[in-house]
């Protein structure tokens, strides 16, 4: 398997221009040809750029559009995903336009991390890809950094410790003043916005064939969206315990294990691939790309957009 260093001297061993550009792109179009699926990369510099503009947004819909058109929709989905996640909103927006497109033949593939609302997208798919090395996390919301079920919990605990000792009313309302008044409210909205929404997606994809879809999805929403199961939202959950939630989840050590253009499996494939956006982002200005297996894709850097259209042979 090319690891880190043989991605590296392959990029610096391509002598024509954008060899970061080429050499992505070759892997996704092998990873094509193993598949026969389409594949499109979300991926994020939060770990080589944490301060870009790195999280989900809006504008994702647009370089997904972008990532999308062309595509022969009848052979479904492959989503590589790494990101630290961001907008509920956004999340929710871009999930029902890719199942309009796709309906529910998406996998996602996590060669390393998908956290928070890159959570909630993998758990929209039909099943979650992951190796030995692979994490998603919590999908408890979040509000300016601070969980909504943690803000919850912590009012809660005052309410009960001002009932047995009304002494200390004084303390915890010096706490509790710094929320303003409808926070509690917005944050509760937030939680039950989020358990609905995934437990939905789950019902109708990934669970849809268990006698009860609906009582098992709540069980998952229940652990992954729980401040108390989970202790903080950063918490890195492998492929082995999400299986014993019920998340359905495919070894990537198990996949095809042919060897096609030098590599040796699927998950050669996958892994080289990752490496390779991981060069990308430290090499560049980019900080997040969308980009499809056919070589078109929109990528954000710390300065002006750069997007770039249309198919490229590997």
């Amino acid at each position: 398997m090319p690891n880190w260093g043989q991605v590296l001297n392959e990029i610096q061993g391509t002598s024509i221009d954008n060899p970061l550009d080429i050499v992505r792109r070759k892997y996704l179009a092998i990873m094509h040809k193993y598949t026969n699926r389409n594949v499109i990369a979300y991926y994020s510099g939060f770990l080589q750029k944490p301060n870009g503009d790195i999280a989900i947004d809006d504008n994702d819909k647009n370089a997904l559009m972008q990532a999308v058109c062309g595509l022969d929709k009848s052979l479904g989905l492959d989503l590589i995903l790494h990101t630290p996640g961001g907008d509920t909103a956004a999340t929710e927006s871009i999930v029902n336009y890719l199942r309009s497109i796709f309906g529910n033949d998406i996998r996602a593939f996590i060669p390393q991390i998908a956290m928070s609302a890159g959570t909630m997208i993998a758990l929209s798919c039909k099943e979650i890809v992951m190796g030995k090395q692979s994490n998603i996390g919590p999908v408890d919301p979040q509000f300016g950094g601070m969980s909504c079920a943690g803000v919850i919990e912590e009012f809660n605990s005052a309410i009960n410790w001002i009932k047995t000792e009304p002494a200390s009313a004084p303390l915890w309302q010096v706490i509790i003043s710094k929320y303003h008044p409808t926070f509690l409210g917005d944050c509760q909205k937030a939680i039950d916005w989020s358990d609905k929404m995934v437990s939905e997606w789950l019902c109708t994809n990934m669970l849809s064939d268990h006698a009860n879809p609906m009582g098992d999805a709540i069980k998952i929403v229940e652990i992954l969206g729980s401040h108390k199961a989970t202790f903080t939202h950063a918490k890195h959950i492998h492929a082995d315990e999400c299986r014993k939630l019920g998340i359905k989840v495919v070894p990537l050590e198990s996949l095809d294990p042919r060897q096609i253009d030098g590599c040796k499996d699927l998950q050669d494939c996958v892994l080289t691939i990752h490496h390779t956006y991981m060069h990308t982002f430290s090499s560049s200005n980019a900080v997040k790309i969308v980009e499809n297996h056919l070589g078109s894709a929109m990528i954000m850097n710390n300065m002006p957009m750069n997007i770039t259209a249309g198919p490229m042979k590997a």
